[in-house]
């Protein structure tokens, strides 16, 4: 008689297996890892995840995660008030933070523009970064999104938001590598990549065609824009 796997330990892989980065392997060497620790270890990550989900919270202000007890950037009264950093996520914060160069505000967006996926602008904290921006007290957003496709195309569909706002719109530089993610860049580069930041730039359209992905039609116009560091190529969606 062939011997199946527990059902408690087949649902226990399955429930690991949704968690970003674990695929059905990674879960199960998880759990046969669980199981070979001690009682008191495994209680000890218990009360850890269960405290992290009680005690963590989005801040209603820049959208980062933190304490309930009150943002520690928002709170801080000896930060900048009049520069603003745009990110993608909290752990891009705390990417930044370490890097020990930076002492302005923050706004997380939740994410970045991924046409292909069906994100859009509406699923992004756009509007609330716009609403932050009304009340004239920064000169400058600094647009920290990561340096790959869809960071590269959230970064100029918010510029094209900015301009008209009369506010500074600048993009972190060098140091960063395309593709590459604001969490794993070294502190001192990343420094580096804020120091020598470059003003966004205006985008011209090109070529336009028409896709269907999960049953809604839209159009999809390749953009490209022309800065110092060269052409880069993205897409944006619209309506059809």
């Amino acid at each position: 008689m062939r011997v199946g796997e527990p059902e408690a330990l087949r649902k226990a892989v399955a429930q690991l297996s949704r968690l970003a980065g674990v695929g059905p392997s990674l879960a199960r060497r998880i759990v046969f890892h669980l199981l070979r620790r001690t009682p008191e270890e495994n209680q000890a990550l218990l009360d850890s995840l269960r405290h992290v989900l009680q005690a963590v919270e989005t801040c209603s202000v820049c959208g980062a995660l933190s304490e309930k007890s009150g943002c520690p950037v928002c709170s801080d009264p000896d930060r900048e008030t009049d520069v603003i950093c745009v990110v993608e996520e909290t752990r891009d914060v705390l990417a930044i933070e370490r890097s020990g160069r930076y002492h302005g505000q923050y706004h997380v967006l939740g994410g970045a523009l991924a046409p292909l996926e069906g994100r859009g602008p509406e699923d992004l904290r756009i509007a609330a970064l716009l609403a932050r921006l009304e009340s004239g007290a920064f000169k400058e957003v600094i647009v920290a999104t990561d340096p790959d496709m869809e960071g590269d195309a959230t970064a100029l569909y918010l510029a094209k938001l900015l301009k008209p706002l009369g506010v500074r719109a600048t993009r972190i530089a060098r140091g960063v590598p395309v593709g590459g993610t604001l969490e794993f860049v070294v502190q001192s580069t990343l420094g580096m990549a804020l120091d020598g930041r470059i003003d966004l730039v205006a985008v011209r359209r090109g070529w336009l065609g028409t896709y269907e992905i999960n049953g809604t039609r839209a159009a999809w116009a390749r953009q490209v824009a022309i800065g110092p560091i060269g052409p880069i190529r993205q897409f944006t969606r619209t309506p059809v």
